[in-house]
């Protein structure tokens, strides 16, 4: 029987080959579509899932509850905290270790020559740890135990030396402590791609002897300088540690004096754990890797789907036109004593044959196309049949949901077909009642939903062509940016290394800014007009008088900076040791500022 409905199949299949090949096209089409958005959405919700002991470990993140800001939406959280936070985390029994992380970007000395790594960060104790990737070289427990030695993943180890066999080996640094030899204790492999860590280079620091015991680095609850990262302990529960976490915080941070009144900095400010696996959909930013956001992954979900069902639906169409082409088949089985259970069987059959045959070549169309969708989405989706996260029993279960599904209302109609009705000479009369009005809501659903999606893909092509070509207030064109530039191994020689960035063929202009374009960088103080009531916030940049030049930013009123002007020097080195005195003196003594048009029109 079974072999009789096969050639049955293969033989209708072959005689409408146009029929065959429009349901074969637009199934292929809708799985492909639906199989790529399902490798994709797997890879975002899975990231970080492949730490070791990933449910156990949390990172420590500084979130805004509430602010007089009206411009500033609320809450809004960062993965970025600050070093004392990190420290007094310890104090949970829950924690098992903790560790902070700073990105700060030294000058690599080697061969000769200095270089840097973009992804090198410095910890106050061993991160692997908490962090468990796997080690190459080397031991976990006892590599960045001791200060000056530091780790290096496999990719930065074949960078620099072409081989993983570094361990004893030293790089020397320079940085603001002047040059230190690190000395190579381990390799581990490089964090996946869907995992929010970039790391290249990790390097134990002893930050208190940095910075000095009283420094506003180490002290400081609410500069956001740095990562901290905190392992629990087995069947330790982060639900009431964050019932503990407001006493943690009263405790903790100590009152200011602010314009004569006492006030807590934390009143407006909460520190939550968050499991690593929760960071790259969250809603903080600042972290080492792009975000992105639930809402997201389930807008293109839902369009994978939508692709489907239109493949699903246009299936329907397709089968249920031509159910009258069939009539007389059904009505001689009828005859021949087929009931409508073998009826049902043979033409869902057929239904989930032609699905099959869809699948096996979407696969082989998103195997080749995979290569095309990593570089444009810059992931690293990856495709396998067996194992964990195997692509064999998603595929199977969509072959028979579509297959069934498609062909189950066809095969119902076909069944439904009496022999009398079936076998006279008007084909068309044989159609089941009802089956028209189903077509037809089906095709206009059908046209509502392509209709939508050509409707939001034109928007968005045209939110997007509308990024690129709008006036961004500068000029972009020519326009290089290095980043770290401030870092202080660099301050004493920044000027002789502008000149000579200026004397490059090709430069026109250089300039310097704390925050560059596109980057994590915010730096927030209060202004007050004269005569106001209440201050604002606005976004704070330092620059130099080579700034507006470089940028090419217009001036619409008044001057920019001059290196002849003295009082657009902010930086003038005074004469009293005492570093709040020369705060003291810079204030009384003021300096100019350049407010761009939104600034000027929010003072009035």
């Amino acid at each position: 029987m079974w072999r009789n409905y096969l050639t049955v199949a293969v033989r209708a299949l072959i005689k409408s080959r146009t029929y065959a090949f429009i349901n074969l096209f637009g199934l292929t089409v809708g799985l492909a579509a639906c199989l790529t958005v399902f490798l994709y959405t797997r890879y975002e919700l899975g990231y970080d899932s492949s730490l070791a002991d990933a449910e156990r470990t949390y990172q420590l993140q500084q979130w805004v509850v509430g602010t007089d800001d009206p411009n500033l939406e609320i809450p809004f959280g960062t993965q970025m905290t600050s070093y004392v936070s990190g420290q007094r985390l310890r104090q949970f029994p829950q924690v098992e270790s903790a560790v902070y992380v700073n990105q700060m970007q030294p000058i690599i000395l080697q061969n000769g020559q200095g270089t840097v790594s973009e992804h090198f960060v410095f910890v106050d104790g061993p991160l692997f740890d908490v962090i468990r990737l796997p080690f190459l070289r080397g031991d976990r427990r006892t590599a960045l135990r001791a200060p000056d030695t530091m780790v290096l993943t496999q990719s930065e180890a074949m960078r620099r030396f072409g081989t993983v066999d570094v361990v004893g080996r030293t790089l020397t640094l320079a940085f603001a402590a002047g040059r230190v030899d690190y000395r190579i204790t381990g390799v581990v492999r490089d964090p996946p791609r869907d995992s929010h860590l970039a790391l290249s280079v990790v390097a134990r620091l002893d930050f208190e002897s940095l910075f000095g015991e009283d420094s506003p680095f180490l002290t400081g609850w609410m500069p956001k300088n740095g990562w901290v990262y905190a392992r629990l302990r087995p069947g330790a529960d982060v639900a009431e540690i964050a019932r503990q976490m407001p006493a943690w915080e009263r405790r903790n941070i100590p009152d200011e004096i602010v314009g004569g009144e006492r006030m807590n900095p934390g009143t407006n400010v909460d520190w939550r754990l968050v499991n690593v696996r929760d960071i790259h959909l969250g809603e903080s930013a600042n972290g080492m890797r792009p975000i992105n956001d639930r809402g997201t992954i389930a807008a293109l979900a839902v369009v994978g789907a939508l692709f489907l069902a239109l493949a699903g639906v246009n299936f329907v169409n397709l089968a249920t036109a031509r159910a009258t082409q069939r009539a007389r088949e059904v009505a001689l089985r009828k005859v021949l004593g087929a009931s409508r259970r073998q009826l049902v069987v043979q033409f869902v059959g057929e239904s989930l044959l032609v699905t099959a045959a869809a699948m096996v070549i979407a696969l082989a169309l998103v195997e080749m196309l995979l290569p095309y969708v990593n570089a444009f989405a810059d992931v690293e989706l990856a495709m396998s049949y067996w194992g964990e996260g195997g692509l064999l029993l998603p595929a199977i279960a969509l072959v028979l949901v579509v297959g069934g599904a498609g062909g189950l209302y066809p095969a119902l109609m076909l069944a439904a077909f009496r022999p009398a009705t079936g076998l006279q000479a008007n084909p068309a009369a044989s159609d089941t009642p009802g089956s028209g009005r189903l077509r037809n809501a089906l095709v206009v659903g059908q046209f509502a939903v392509s209709i939508g999606l050509i409707i939001c893909t034109t928007i968005i092509y045209a939110q997007t062509a509308y990024a690129r070509t709008v006036d961004p207030g500068y000029r972009r064109d020519g326009l290089l940016q290095i980043d770290h530039a401030y870092r202080a191994a660099l301050r004493p020689v920044m000027d002789t290394l502008l000149r000579e960035i200026g004397q490059v063929e090709g430069v026109t202009s250089v300039g310097r800014s704390t925050i560059g374009v596109a980057t994590w960088g915010m730096e927030n103080m209060t202004v007050t007009a004269p005569g106001g009531a209440e201050g604002d916030q606005f976004e704070l940049y330092r620059v130099d008088p080579g700034f507006f030049r470089t940028m090419g930013i217009p001036t619409v009123a008044g001057r920019t900076f001059s290196e002849r002007q003295a009082m657009d020097d902010s930086t003038l080195p005074l004469d009293s040791e005492d570093p709040d005195a020369d705060v003291a003196a810079l204030a009384r003594r003021g300096y100019n500022v350049v407010l761009n048009a939104l600034a000027a029109r929010r003072l009035g």
